[in-house]
């Protein structure tokens, strides 16, 4: 069954809305040019279905997630900018449900007969250094699930670092470019969660915590801010964030 968008949150009056959205809303609805500020609302998670997820991928899932999860078993908020008399939709924050959780596999990168396997795009060259954690790995040394595919500019991944059986102290957050290079985005979901938010679902921002930053394209579109500017910078490479406090 479609999932139906729940009407404009009109500063989110919802209370656990207004958690789960850290007051975003407010600010986007007060920004020019903003519309349609839309949140799908799902509800919390049962407990039996971490469990379940759990077992069935030997992995144990990071208190923050299993927290996230219990308050909405996913997460989809989406905005435009009015141009003229033309809507266009620009940001969207997404987070898999449980049941899209689903491990990085070969099936799920190609379709293509021939096609290059996961391990055969390991390269050992470049590993832990002092501003960038060990990569993970395509083999059995990582552990690999989708947490947001980016609208198809790359994956957001949550990344258990040492193989199965797997610990819920050994995950890190990644992002997956389209070319298939690895870039480090947290230590934890909530601090990723907190990434999210913070730059409003604005296509491609993960590129910002690349080398080589967002695309000209994404960059003409942050331009439809009615002449504004926008709400935050994407134009640093490799940006960092201090986000310490815990929200999950």
């Amino acid at each position: 069954m479609e999932e139906k968008a729940s009407p404009p949150p009109q500063g989110c009056s919802k209370p656990h809305l207004e958690k789960l959205t850290l007051g975003i809303t407010r600010i986007l609805e007060s920004s020019p040019g903003v519309t349609e500020v839309t949140i799908i609302e799902k509800p919390p998670a049962e407990r039996h279905m971490i469990s379940s997820w759990e077992q069935k991928n030997n992995c144990v899932m990071p208190e923050d997630v299993k927290n996230f999860y219990l308050m909405t078993n996913g997460f989809h908020m989406t905005w435009s900018v009015k141009l003229d008399e033309h809507i266009i939709p620009l940001g969207s924050m997404a987070i898999n449900s449980i049941s899209k959780l689903t491990q990085l596999t070969q099936s799920s990168m190609y379709s293509l007969p021939n096609a290059p396997t996961l391990a055969d795009l390991e390269d050992d060259t470049h590993e832990a250094s002092d501003d960038q954690p060990e990569k993970p790995h395509f083999d059995s040394r990582s552990v690999i699930f989708e947490l947001d595919s980016c609208n198809g500019n790359g994956k957001v991944c949550l990344v258990y670092k040492s193989g199965k059986p797997a610990l819920a102290e050994d995950t890190e957050i990644w992002f997956l470019d389209r070319a298939l290079y690895w870039h480090f985005l947290t230590d934890t979901f909530t601090a990723y969660y907190r990434l999210l938010i913070t730059h409003l679902g604005l296509p491609q921002w993960q590129y910002a915590f690349t080398s080589y930053g967002i695309s000209p394209q994404a960059k003409a579109l942050l331009g439809l801010f009615d002449g504004s500017s926008p709400l935050v910078d994407l134009s640093n490479p490799k940006g960092r964030a201090a986000i310490q406090s815990r929200w999950f």
